[in-house]
């Protein structure tokens, strides 16, 4: 009896296909549905059999040259006019850059890059006046010109150089590229275009890697930089092959809590700049704002001290940033005291409370504990754990820190200080601030350059920071 072939069991030249993941690049000899090597669903592909090898071209477009005699200027960095974003950028657009941003619905990616947009076709991106005005395309997938031209409206982002084009098909989209000749491509979003050669959905494997690939090629052919929006997975990971962001020249996510307006820009891989800047945004109804200083927005104001809070400084990047911390402890009523968090890692948290009743003598195990930021900031640095820890007993003792305090460093388990890095850079901030005292990590370098006027005190243990603060 004959065997039946399956489609997938021969390629064309009689040999034995291979599989490759669009994800993560594992092969394997015949199909699966799930990557072996990533995990990721519905990636593998196969891979067809090589017919022939690419030959070198007789003639060559652009001779090699010596690196010496390369104009750089063509590179230089082109200020978009948002502070917070020429932060994270390294200074500002670079010709012939695709920059891809991602972030989760309703965060605010479509209203920074059309004010991003408006400014460079407004010729107000510049640092002085005078800046030339450059073309801007925005195309959208995701909704029509005229719901384009509403939002703008709102939050005066109108300018005579940005174009509008509402379209899904790749290849209508570079044919407005080639009609406008932007220097400024704006893309919303990379996932709702589609280009009838391939196979496959919007959004699918397949699909976001010829938009994405046809894109830049234009891109570094005109020397048009190019603004891609990225949509997020549920886990927040970047929605499509991971070669999208190989692809790229930057990657930045951008981070926000539905109930608070404060917004922050990382840049997770930048070829023309630093990957430790953060840039923050104040997403209001009439737009978006950079916020040069953020620290007021996490720390509470009152006019006497208050018994469970503390001050502490966070490393976002390279920049320093003010927090509060508080604490409320209750007397439980059931037998099971409640361990309730926000804005920190519950599981931190726990085992600061283990340490303060271990070893710091902080009995808390008849007690309800409540530990909060203000302002719904998230602090998972472990140079917060001083800060909470002084915050709980705090509130155990019913005493109140000073209003002018600071205090930041990681607790071990057996209760020690440990060092955390920028410490200075962290009591140059607070000192800008109006702090006067900080409790900070005992160090062989010591707390390096401090302020006059400013005091520190270095602890080696979480018991000496309470005696030193709270006594009896």
């Amino acid at each position: 009896m004959a065997t039946k072939t399956s489609p997938r069991s021969t390629s064309r030249s009689g040999k034995a296909p291979g599989y490759r993941c669009a994800e993560c690049g594992w092969t394997t000899a015949k199909w699966v549905g799930r990557c072996g090597e990533c995990q990721a669903w519905g990636t593998v592909e196969e891979v067809g059999a090589v017919v022939a090898r690419t030959t070198a071209a007789a003639t060559v477009l652009e001779p090699a040259r010596p690196i010496a005699d390369v104009d750089a200027t063509d590179a230089a960095f082109l200020p978009t006019g948002v502070g917070e974003l020429d932060r994270v950028l390294g200074g500002g657009l670079v010709p012939g850059a695709v920059i891809l941003l991602a972030g989760e619905p309703g965060v605010g990616k479509s209203t920074l890059l059309l004010d991003v947009a408006a400014k460079v076709g407004a010729g107000t991106g510049g640092a002085g006046e005078g800046t030339a005005a450059r073309d801007v395309l925005y195309v959208t997938g995701e909704e029509s010109a005229a719901q384009v031209k509403l939002r703008a409206e709102r939050i005066g982002a109108v300018a005579p150089r940005l174009f509008l084009a509402a379209e899904t098909d790749l290849a209508q989209a570079l044919g407005h590229v080639e009609k406008v000749q932007p220097q400024l491509l704006i893309v919303d979003s990379v996932q709702t275009l589609s280009s009838p050669e391939v196979d496959g959905s919007a959004g699918g494997v397949s699909q976001v890697r010829e938009v994405a690939a046809s894109i830049i090629a234009a891109a570094k052919r005109r020397n048009m930089t190019t603004l891609l929006v990225g949509h997020v997975t549920k886990d927040g990971s970047i929605a499509g092959p991971r070669l999208l962001e190989h692809l790229v020249d930057v990657v930045c996510q951008f981070e926000g809590e539905r109930h608070s307006r404060l917004r922050l820009l990382r840049a997770v891989k930048n070829r023309y700049g630093p990957t430790d800047e953060v840039g923050c945004f104040d997403l209001a109804e009439t737009g978006i704002v950079s916020v040069a200083d953020p620290s007021g927005l996490f720390v509470s104001r009152t006019r006497e001290p208050v018994s469970g809070t503390c001050i502490t400084v966070t490393l976002e990047g390279r920049r320093p940033l003010l927090a509060e911390v508080q604490s409320l402890l209750a007397e439980s009523a059931a037998g099971q005291p409640r361990r309730a968090t926000s804005g920190l890692d519950s599981s931190r948290v726990a085992m600061l409370l283990a340490v303060l009743q271990q070893r710091a003598g902080c009995l808390l195990h008849k007690d309800d504990s409540y530990v909060a930021t203000v302002g719904g900031v998230k602090l998972s640095e472990p140079a917060t754990d001083l800060a909470v820890a002084l915050a709980v007993a705090s509130a155990k003792t019913r005493t109140a820190l000073p209003q002018r305090l600071i205090a930041f460093g990681e607790v071990g388990l057996a209760g020690e200080v440990r060092p955390v890095p920028g410490i200075n850079r962290r009591i140059q901030e607070a000192h800008r601030l109006g702090f006067t005292h900080a409790v900070v990590p005992a160090s062989p370098a010591g707390p390096g350059d401090v302020p006059e006027g400013f005091k520190v005190r270095e602890v080696a243990h979480v018991a000496e920071a309470l005696e030193l603060l709270i006594p009896g």
